[in-house]
């Protein structure tokens, strides 16, 4: 009995965990750039003294999907996409380097271009834009503005981007990559943009929709598994008083 009930209210708890993943995705299908989730878990048996019939349910750190959204071509000179692999770099609050596929660029009254709020980094600082008539940035990553008033373009500088192999990246709780090891990645020149675009979501709201329902009758299920084990329990408990 013990056993039936402990691993159904660690089942339980899995799919709680896995629906919170789901959801996010879901609520983040929309967002621009943004890198779906994948909730990990894993049996393991509970060793004790004399039979070993218990197994619980691990959450293991919830993985990353790195297969591109679509383009969108949306005519927003600030609006940029990476056109196959790679990143953008952005400036964390603690100001470390963080990567993101995201390219909705704001620009703030000080000319800083930030994406969704993190400083967008060049070749060792953040960009930022001097007053400007017409701003304009290349498929090689470099942004060029015409002064007020017109003229010559003026060379602002040059986005870094980079294309590290996946497994040197992880999401962490703020929405970006990080690298593993920490510190810098080295720029890549190979990686190309698409001016005038936005990358959407990698999510599939159709999936995760499945998902979500999958995950609510097996929750429904776990359920029914511990009213059983407190159902046996109960009826035990009445043999025993008897004798």
């Amino acid at each position: 009995m013990d056993a039936l009930l402990y691993t159904a209210t660690s089942g339980a708890s899995r799919v709680l965990k896995a629906q919170h993943v789901r959801s996010n995705n879901l609520s983040n299908a929309d967002t621009a750039g943004f890198r779906a989730d994948m909730e990990r878990a894993q049996s393991i048996a509970v060793t004790g003294g004399a039979f070993d019939g218990r197994t619980m349910v691990t959450t293991n750190s919830a993985s990353t999907r790195f297969d591109n959204g679509d383009l969108v071509k949306t005519g927003r000179a600030l609006d940029i996409a990476i056109n196959g692999d790679g990143f953008f770099t952005v400036q964390t609050p603690a100001g470390n380097e963080a990567y993101t596929r995201a390219g909705n660029i704001r620009v703030d009254e000080a000319g800083n271009m930030r994406v969704n709020g993190f400083p967008l980094m060049g070749d060792g600082t953040p960009m930022v834009l001097p007053e400007h008539q017409n701003v304009e940035i290349s498929a090689r990553g470099v942004v060029t503005v015409v002064p007020p008033g017109g003229g010559a373009q003026i060379n602002v500088g040059q986005l870094k981007l980079v294309n590290p192999d996946i497994t040197q990246v992880q999401k962490e709780s703020d929405g970006l990559l990080h690298n593993i090891q920490g510190g810098m990645l080295p720029p890549d020149m190979t990686v190309q943009v698409a001016p005038e675009h936005l990358e959407g979501s990698n999510v599939s709201a159709i999936d995760e929709l499945v998902g979500v329902m999958s995950l609510t009758r097996n929750f429904e299920m776990q359920v029914r598994v511990m009213k059983t084990a407190e159902t046996l329990a109960q009826a035990g408990n009445r043999l025993m008083s008897t004798r």
